[in-house]
């Protein structure tokens, strides 16, 4: 494998970014466009949730754009921005076409699909789906795994954000100042009619002007010092943050925060592009390294079937399933929506996850290893591989003022490969710290946005849970029921981000993820099958089953390679938990799809659509 990778290495950035556009274009134009036609058959006569249960506090029908930006920034965690940067550690090579084919056949196809499924279910969770399509039983157990892992993701981001926004004043007085702009934005388009142009020009004014403003204002010493908080700080800050974006009006303060948001990820992003496309930096990582068959510093395992796990949202991912199951279909205004919001989105989220990798690439391979390795395992690392000394990496901390020694996680070497990209930009070359905080603040807005939205949908499964104890939970308007569950699901994950406890079995965010994203898939397969989709219902079923296998052979490696060799005991017992919980709901589906292809009977749902299976919406 090493040998084939040779021939790609020294690959131009430009190549890479050009055959990812390509690629994604006409993956837009013609699966995605199949998807809609031949598969799911979108019709706009079918009347969505955000129609039919109009409330103007979750139900809220919404312009298609503010929902693109709502959408994409929810799902665009740090999954797109850290996983691929991690799995760099492999070369380029294998984390470039698992990002370009997992997008395309599964990410884009899973987002879609599990969208469709909620608005053809009153924009109910996939728990509820489960629970209608396959069974009760398998409902239940599906709705305790998601919450656990949609626990475990809220715990693990809301860490990756601390680590971002920790000690660096200027990206959370930016990072604040979103939401009082977001707020103004939200009440101009709900109460001025046809103004979504205009605030978003204003907001994006706005923001603009409070970034740079932030930068000098940081240059106080005083102001410096207000906006420097600790990490128990920030970790209460971030829950209190969620409990309000999950309990206000949607339109208030998470859609428009998350379509502020959304100017600044895809304006970087299209900075990042601009900027490499201008450089046309020269990828320094090999195509392939030593580590694909394991045993390297920053990921232990072989990069078969790690890649899979480590690079999730930039291909597929789980967690957008609670999404789409979540806020989105509670405010899509008609179905054929579904391809431009769902797999638009994922495609855009797709491009993002490469531009990530290529920013890590750039950097000299020991620069980006001493960087991602702990700094008390790098001195054997460079005695087993002296190939590998750092070479810029002391300039770079000369330029930025930071010690950037053992930053493990991702972030500090994207961040680093941004800046190292913009710093070449001509009249560009002095202001590398600049544009070092810069990353870490567009980072920290990336996860916080999956952080608001997250919170809202835990909220929602609970009330859904709770609903079949007791009724009332089940009226959304019911405010006692909403604010308490706020209040429990926002302290189930706060209480593990002011501990810092979940910071230790992150790696389990990666095997959870995984198996939800198949989950969403299988899910929805029977879906299809009841819906005499016939052969088209492959187009879920083989990436469904393709990720449920790959994650449990990863699974399966994690806890007798690494958790059970180290005696940790608890991280391997919520492993195996995890599959197991997954197993029975997969078992539960796979015995529903043979009773479906048995029955022989057609029916007229009512949305006149011949069926086998009449189900409850």
């Amino acid at each position: 494998m090493v040998s084939i990778g040779g021939f790609f290495n020294g690959m131009n950035a430009l190549t890479l970014i050009f055959a990812s556009i390509l690629i994604f274009a006409i993956a837009y134009r013609f699966y995605g466009i199949f998807m809609a036609k031949k598969v799911l058959r979108l019709n706009d006569a079918v009347t969505t949730p955000a129609v039919e249960f109009a409330d103007g506090h979750d139900f809220v029908k919404t312009d298609r754009k503010v929902l693109f930006g709502h959408h994409f920034a929810a799902i665009a965690a740090a999954g797109p921005l850290v996983g691929p940067v991690l799995a760099a550690q492999f070369g380029y090579l294998p984390g470039a076409m698992w990002i370009l084919i997992g997008c395309v056949l599964g990410g884009g196809v899973h987002d879609m699909v599990v969208l469709f499924a909620s608005v053809r279910h009153k924009g109910q969770s996939l728990a509820t789906i489960a629970s209608k399509e396959i069974g009760s039983t398998v409902g239940g157990i599906a709705g305790i795994a998601v919450l656990f892992i949609l626990i475990l993701t809220l715990a693990g981001l809301s860490l990756a954000c601390i680590s971002a926004m920790h000690e660096a004043p200027w990206s959370l007085f930016t990072i604040i100042l979103t939401m009082p702009i977001a707020i103004f934005m939200g009440l101009l388009m709900r109460y001025r009619e046809g103004s979504v142009t205009l605030a978003s020009i204003l907001g994006g004014i706005l923001l603009i002007v409070g970034i740079i403003a932030g930068h000098r204002l940081m240059e106080i010493h005083a102001v410096h010092n207000l906006f420097n908080w600790d990490i128990k700080t920030i970790s209460i800050a971030i829950a209190i943050y969620g409990f309000f974006a999950s309990v206000l009006p949607i339109w208030l303060l998470l859609v428009p925060r998350d379509y502020l948001s959304t100017y600044l990820k895809i304006g970087t992003i299209l900075m990042l592009t601009v900027g490499i496309i201008f450089v046309a930096p020269t990828i320094q990582m090999p195509a392939l390294t030593r580590f694909i068959h394991g045993g390297g510093p920053v990921i232990g395992g072989p990069v078969l079937p790690f890649i899979f796990i480590v690079i999730a949202c930039g291909a597929i991912s789980g967690f957008h399933a609670i999404i789409a199951t979540g806020t989105t279909p509670k405010m899509l205004g008609t179905e054929r929506e579904i391809l431009f919001v769902g797999y638009g989105a994922m495609l855009v989220e797709g491009f993002v996850a490469l531009m990530a990798l290529i920013a890590a690439c750039t950097l000299m391979p020991g620069d980006y290893f001493a960087i991602n390795t702990p700094v008390n395992d790098y001195a054997q690392f460079l005695v087993q591989h002296p190939e590998w000394q750092a070479v810029d990496l002391q300039h770079f901390i000369d330029r930025i003022g930071v010690d950037l020694h053992g930053r493990t996680g991702g972030a500090v070497s994207l961040a680093v490969g941004m800046a190292h990209i913009f710093d070449k930009v001509p009249f560009m070359d002095d202001v590398m710290a600049y544009w070092y905080n810069f990353a870490i603040m567009f980072e920290a807005v990336f996860i916080l946005t999956a952080i608001d939205a997250g919170t809202r949908v835990g909220r929602f499964f609970l009330q859904e849970m709770l609903g079949n104890i007791i009724p009332a939970f089940q009226d959304k308007d019911w405010k006692p029921g909403v604010w308490f569950c706020s209040a429990l699901f926002t302290f189930s994950w706060g209480y593990l981000v002011y501990t810092g406890n979940v910071s230790s079995i992150w790696p389990l965010f990666g095997i959870s993820n995984q198996l939800l994203a198949a989950c969403g898939l299988i899910v929805c397969t029977t879906m299809l099958i009841r819906m005499n989709r016939g052969k088209y219902a492959l187009c879920t079923a083989i990436p469904g089953i393709f990720m449920a296998c790959i994650t449990f052979w990863a699974g399966y490696l994690q806890v007798m390679d690494i958790y059970i060799p180290r005696g940790q005991t608890l991280l391997a017992s919520l492993a195996v938990l995890a599959m197991f919980l997954m197993i029975l709901v997969f078992i539960g589906a796979f015995r529903k799809w043979y009773l479906l292809f048995k029955t022989p009977t057609k029916l007229t749902d009512q949305n006149g659509e011949s069926v086998k299976v009449l189900v409850e919406r």
